[in-house]
């Protein structure tokens, strides 16, 4: 049955990435044809064309290589300036890369039919373009929206209780891995209080206890001072004494993340401690909590772009090393792909939590898509809408100081920087796939 589970997982999350991608691309298409350019292709996949079928001018259809898809647009690029804005001719470079920039020039020359120069992308109005080319990450952004107000309004968000699901016997350091008692640890205060699995915390030291954030608030200054705690047990209210214990802690982000200081050590601090884990329950919301929801996965999924080079070294050493891998890690679609087969093939959790977990998961996705297409580069959609913001700058500042028009930007000359990025992409592909293999990230510990 685990087997069927994760097949299932396995299943649902190519076709949340298929969905995706399809529906990126056709975020740019509905602008395109909006627009009235001309679309030779809208394609899923890159390599060979598995299948594929024509409407009207547009042919769609699946390629080989499931790694994302695009639309074919006639005329990307201008064609070359036959002079500078001061007048002077412009002069013909030669080299490799100068040819690589003429070749780009000419491939996109040749998808203009006669007579629909006017279609082309580069002719467009900036407002047009940027809108085409916002399209597609628009449509992730969407689709994070939605899957985030089902997560929180159909399944709710787990939050912990103020009901107690277990109690330390001992007090362990910070740094030990271990889980289980010596003879040596001391006593946790919890315990020695007689608190039990079950109890309903009511009462800390004269303040009400509505929420596991207020247990915490209140105990953790309270190291080594004496502190009555109100309890349910049983139907009965009952008061016992403890005295929390002080021992050092990780920080952690609202996130959930260890924070680090700038030499790149955990910090830590000293708070009171009784040895108490809470229950947990999924707590329905309104489906406006799915905006916060949303905007914290983005501000993660900026900070990973950020520091992506770094990850990807630590990746790397996990793949060809005795390291772990980050959790916080990124990780190519076969990662993903094993995460979803791991959380639905899980005795762990039940068949609503799966679910739930896919559609967190899908969400998740997502937004990772609209973050990183996002990234100011070509041939990403970041890349174009700058290039399209560029072109506008410098036509507008030409107008206000009465110069001559200086035209189309020619992203064209962009074309080396292009080969550049997408290689880098491709060997963070590979290397990704191949660390998600041999060494994948654990979500289940």
């Amino acid at each position: 049955m685990q087997v069927l589970w994760y097949i299932i997982g396995i299943v649902a999350i190519a076709f949340v990435v298929a969905a995706s991608i399809a529906l990126h691309e056709l975020g740019h298409l509905f602008w395109a044809k909006r627009f009235g350019i001309r679309v030779n292709q809208y394609m899923i996949g890159f390599g060979p064309t598995l299948f594929s079928w024509r409407r009207g001018e547009t042919e769609y259809g699946f390629k080989a290589i499931p790694l994302g898809g695009y639309i074919s647009m006639i005329g990307m690029y201008p064609p070359a300036p036959d002079a500078r804005p001061d007048g002077e001719p412009v002069r013909v470079s030669r080299g490799r890369l100068a040819e690589m920039v003429r070749g780009a020039r000419r491939a996109s020359a040749e998808t203009i039919p006669p007579g629909e120069e006017h279609r082309a992308f580069y002719r467009q109005a900036v407002w047009k373009r940027l809108l085409i080319m916002f399209g597609g990450p628009l449509m992730n952004l969407i689709i994070a929206l939605v899957c985030y107000a089902v997560l929180v309004s159909a399944f709710g968000t787990v939050q912990s209780t103020t009901s107690l699901s277990s109690v330390s016997q001992c007090v362990l350091p910070t740094t030990e891995q271990r889980s289980d008692c010596r003879p040596d640890d001391p006593a946790a205060p919890g315990a020695e209080a007689g608190l039990k699995p079950g109890d309903q915390l009511l009462v800390i030291n004269g303040d009400d206890v509505e929420r596991w954030s207020d247990v915490q608030s209140i105990v953790q200054p309270l190291a080594g001072q004496t502190v009555s705690v109100t309890l349910l047990r049983d139907g009965q209210v009952q008061t016992v004494s403890l005295t929390p214990q002080p021992v050092e802690r990780f920080v952690y982000d609202k996130f959930g993340r260890v924070e680090r200081d700038a030499d790149g050590q955990k910090k830590t601090e000293t708070v009171g401690f009784i040895g108490i884990t809470p229950t947990s329950e999924r707590v329905r919301q309104p489906v406006t909590a799915a905006v916060p929801a949303m905007r914290d996965n983005l501000q993660l999924a900026w900070e990973g772009i950020i520091s992506m080079p770094q990850k990807l070294v630590g990746a790397a050493q996990a793949a060809f090393g005795s390291e772990a891998r980050d959790p916080d890690g990124p990780m190519s679609i076969v990662g993903v792909g094993r995460v979803a087969g791991e959380l639905t093939s899980s005795d762990q959790i039940g068949v609503t939590d799966k679910v739930a977990s896919l559609v967190g998961l899908a969400a998740s996705l997502n937004v990772a898509l609209f973050a990183f297409n996002m990234i100011p580069l070509m041939p990403l959609d970041g890349g174009h809408i700058v290039g399209a913001l560029y072109e506008g700058l410098r036509r507008r500042l030409a107008r206000l100081f009465g110069r001559r028009d200086p035209g189309p930007f020619d992203t064209a000359r962009l074309m080396p920087l292009t080969l550049v990025v997408f290689g880098a992409l491709t060997l963070m592909g590979v290397l990704l796939i191949y660390a998600d293999l041999v060494k994948p990230i654990q979500v289940l510990g």
